[in-house]
């Protein structure tokens, strides 16, 4: 495809690559969000096949839909039987409530009705996303359509009650859930905590010291592991980077000793990674002033106590788990900073550790970390992106 194509998208990731994906249109009025939603689709490099129902020509066009997906578009029954195909996952957005009662009592009365039937014998996974209003979403026998329907390797993505309505959630949403649930059947797949964000330790009421972390780098890992398949929890401490979407369990700590608390709780779970990419403070102040401060003082004094280290904590208690640290050091070389996070690792029994040096950071022509395994093996991260992957290709690796 040409650079300058008017058919293109900018590519994001490549969790659907090589995969035979189906997506299905019925008449919903969110019909018309089709073409935010298969572009999404298309960032992750899926080989996309699109058939819609005779209700979903009359919202928007076949045309139209044809120009998102750079294919061509089933929209009655065809002599290649393209439903019947081995697809790897398939997704039905928006959902309607007939549609939902045909897909129950076994009805064949169209391409995509077909194709679902097909999916449920030959084990494919399935997510439909139902938009509708909030009469028939809560009507009894929608949700007993709904419980019949999961579990049978079929998932169900609501949006958020709006205005009366259960709107379809945003293209981005649903197309990392989709994502989730279609490799959640890959093998190998890991249930993996990740750490994000900055901690706190409150001086008095009003005031506090904070360390600096947006929370970007934990998201962006996050979210490529979610789109994987893998079963991610998020711990965060304070943040203020906004993530594409929201991953499903997202634990608030905002500081170290909370943190600690809830990560020793979660290693009852039977966790399998841990990434440590929140900057926890290694000093806290213990007896915090209840009230305010009062401001005419020329000077504050209060004292900073070292506080536990998450990793060596859990060292104790998570022995079998891959471990991910990340490690910031500043004023040092390159040489330097790969020997003192060999020593890290080792000292901390780590799998890898993510290392930087603070005056790197912001350097558009400085690597952005680099990762350094256990057996010594280093390797120079370029961006963020490449970060997350690399973190994704240990994981499933290992």
């Amino acid at each position: 495809m040409r650079d300058n194509d008017d058919l293109a998208v900018d590519i994001k990731g490549d969790c659907f690559s090589g995969k035979k994906i189906l997506f299905g249109i019925t008449g919903g009025i969110a019909a018309s969000e089709s073409i935010k939603l298969i572009r999404e689709l298309r960032r992750f490099q899926p080989n996309i096949t699109i058939i819609m129902t005779k209700s979903a020509q009359k919202i928007i066009t076949p045309l139209a839909v044809s120009w998102a997906g750079d294919c061509e578009i089933i929209t009655d029954w065809e002599h290649q039987m393209s439903g019947l195909s081995n697809y790897d996952g398939i997704l039905v957005s928006p959902c309607t409530r007939n549609f939902l009662s045909k897909l129950v009592s076994g009805v064949i009365d169209s391409p995509l009705m077909m194709a679902i039937a097909a999916a449920e014998y030959n084990n494919i996974p399935v997510m439909i996303v139902p938009s509708m209003h909030q009469s028939l979403a809560d009507n009894e026998k929608t949700q007993h359509l709904c419980n019949q329907i999961e579990g049978r390797y079929s998932k169900i993505l609501w949006g958020e009650k709006t205005e009366n309505k259960y709107k379809q959630p945003n293209s981005i949403e649903i197309v990392a859930n989709f994502a989730n649930h279609v490799n959640s059947y890959l093998k190998n797949r890991k249930n993996i905590v990740v750490t994000l964000g900055s901690t706190t330790t409150m001086i008095d009421d009003i005031r506090y010291v904070k360390n600096t972390s947006s929370g970007e780098t934990g998201y962006e890992i996050a979210s490529r592991l979610f789109r994987w398949g893998h079963d991610v929890t998020i711990v965060a401490g304070e943040t203020n980077h906004k993530p594409e979407f929201n991953i499903p369990l997202e634990i608030k700590c905002p500081n170290p000793e909370e943190m600690l608390k809830e990560l020793i709780a979660l290693s009852k779970c039977s966790i399998d990674v841990w990434i440590h990419a929140a900057a926890v403070l290694d000093y806290i102040h213990n007896e915090p002033i209840i009230g305010k401060i009062a401001s005419g003082s020329d000077n504050i004094t209060f004292s900073l106590t070292k506080y536990k280290k998450h990793l060596i904590e859990l060292e104790k208690i998570v022995k079998k788990s891959f471990r991910v640290a990340f490690k910031l050091e500043s004023n040092i070389t390159l040489k330097q900073l790969i020997s003192k996070s060999s020593s890290f690792v080792v000292k901390n029994n780590l799998d890898a550790v993510i290392a930087n040096r603070l005056e790197d950071l912001n350097q558009t022509d400085k690597n952005r970390a680099h990762l350094i395994l256990r057996n010594g093996d280093h390797f120079a991260i370029p961006n963020l992106k490449e970060l997350s992957n690399a973190i994704r290709q240990l994981i499933d690796n290992n």
